[in-house]
């Protein structure tokens, strides 16, 4: 496997780099994560607060989780490595894709432009009839469930559930930058939660430089050219700072 020094190198010299973020990069900001010990799967069961059916039975029930997770994030502030991302994306410009797994809305916070959110944002409602999207009202003002600004129907949590397809277009945008990526880069994700799970493998049989940085082995750490097996923020700074 290649050296910390091999990889800053190839980094700073790829064109195209693509990101990859999971649970782990929240984690210094005080967001737990789900599946380690002290996550949030621990204490909640996602067939009560995470599906469309826990929604069905009592959509009072399930909003009123996520205005306690919605205050919740919207008390954390970006971290370190949120920084460094935005800072590695000024310097490719176009050539950057961050694609990120979480709901917290950080990235965006932080100051990332050229972002997917693949599984929604928790910072917004989804409206049941029409579909329009729109931001939540401030969590100290907000009584849920909210009410679509377009058409007065009930809107839910604009978050990908278990079952559900990931908004349109996002993982094909995702799929394609990583097959194209001179250097991918895979931050604090389990690497076992698909389809996000396969992109670190299609930029690997892609040709592109792998990097992860994980406190844990996942599934992509054998296949990576660089494995870095600490947190976020001391990953990105190793590989920035």
């Amino acid at each position: 496997m290649d050296s910390l020094r091999t990889a800053r190198a190839r980094l700073k010299s790829a064109q195209r780099v693509v990101v990859l973020t999971g649970a782990g990069i929240s984690k210094p900001s005080g967001i737990p994560t789900f599946r380690d010990a002290a996550g949030l799967w621990k204490d909640f069961d996602p067939e009560e607060y995470a599906t469309p059916q826990a929604y069905a039975r009592n959509p009072q029930k399930v909003w009123e989780w996520y205005a306690w997770r919605y205050k919740n994030v919207m008390q954390a502030q970006p971290n370190r490595a949120h920084a460094l991302l935005v800072e590695l994306e000024e310097q490719k410009g176009e050539g950057f894709l961050l694609v990120t797994q979480n709901v917290d809305g950080l990235h965006p916070r932080a100051g990332s432009k050229r972002l997917v959110e693949l599984h929604g944002n928790i910072a917004r409602g989804r409206c049941e009839t029409c579909q329009e999207r729109f931001p939540l009202p401030d969590p100290a003002h907000f009584t849920p469930p909210p009410t679509c600004p377009a058409c007065g129907a009930r809107g839910r949590p604009d978050v990908v559930w278990f079952g559900e397809l990931l908004p349109p277009g996002a993982f094909e945008r995702a799929e394609r930058a990583f097959a194209q990526a001179e250097v991918a880069l895979v931050i604090g994700t389990s690497a076992e939660v698909e389809p996000a799970a396969s992109l670190g493998r299609i930029a690997h049989l892609s040709g592109a430089y792998l990097i992860e940085i994980n406190p844990e082995p996942t599934p992509l750490t054998r296949l990576a050219d660089c494995a870095l097996p600490i947190g976020a923020v001391e990953g990105m700074e190793a590989l920035l700072g």
